[in-house]
């Protein structure tokens, strides 16, 4: 604690202060919360050691950010793996964060969940589309009749050394977006902002 003024004390932070801002697995497990938010983002992540009890003694969905600690990330998609859970990950960005927002945060995340955790690029996928949708109730991430008709269409980028868009993305590779659908109009063609798509899609009339 420090003193400030002539009455006034600081207190410097640590588990026992209110509104200290510390959360553990305890607090989580306690307070039952329908998504362990970004389980490895914050100031800072977890412990490795809380993380795999989070994931082990609850059966909510894990959303692993890009604005977060790598380390940590990767290994709450492992627990989640050798608990044969994949279908709980979920990925998201933490953006805005003091890194700013990064527009193509989840692709990097699909990338990197697939490359350096050992996952099939299809599953990574699914991570941020079915799995999000189902886990948090959204009206698209789902191909069927009744949901949104939104689609991103994309291929590997120009140059890639993957043989085709999954296997680019399982070398660690962002994909070329080539044209999005939503509401069922096209709204957007080749993105700015990913590498160049191998194949771009044409409207034929």
């Amino acid at each position: 604690a420090l003193k400030y003024g002539s009455n006034s004390t600081i207190h410097t932070g640590g588990p026992s202060v209110p509104g200290s801002g510390y959360i553990d697995e305890s607090v989580v497990l306690e307070a039952d919360a329908d998504v362990i938010g970004h389980i490895n983002g914050g100031h800072t992540a977890l412990s490795l050691k809380q993380i795999t009890c989070l994931c082990a003694r609850c059966e909510r969905a894990i959303e692993i950010v890009h604005n977060g600690n790598e380390l940590a990330g990767l290994h709450a998609l492992r627990v989640a793996r050798e608990l044969g859970q994949r279908g709980r990950v979920i990925g998201g960005t933490d953006s805005p964060a003091g890194s700013g927002v990064q527009p193509l945060g989840i692709l990097r995340m699909i990338a990197l969940l697939s490359a350096l955790g050992d996952t099939p690029a299809e599953q990574a996928f699914c991570f941020a589309t079915g799995n999000t949708a189902r886990l948090r109730d959204l009206d698209c991430g789902l191909i069927e009749p009744g949901r949104a008709a939104d689609f991103v269409l994309m291929d590997r980028a120009q140059h890639s050394s993957g043989t085709d868009l999954l296997d680019s993305v399982r070398k660690g590779d962002l994909p070329g977006i080539g044209m999005v659908i939503i509401d069922g109009v096209v709204r957007i063609g080749r993105s700015r902002n990913t590498p160049p798509a191998e194949r771009v899609p044409e409207i034929v009339h």
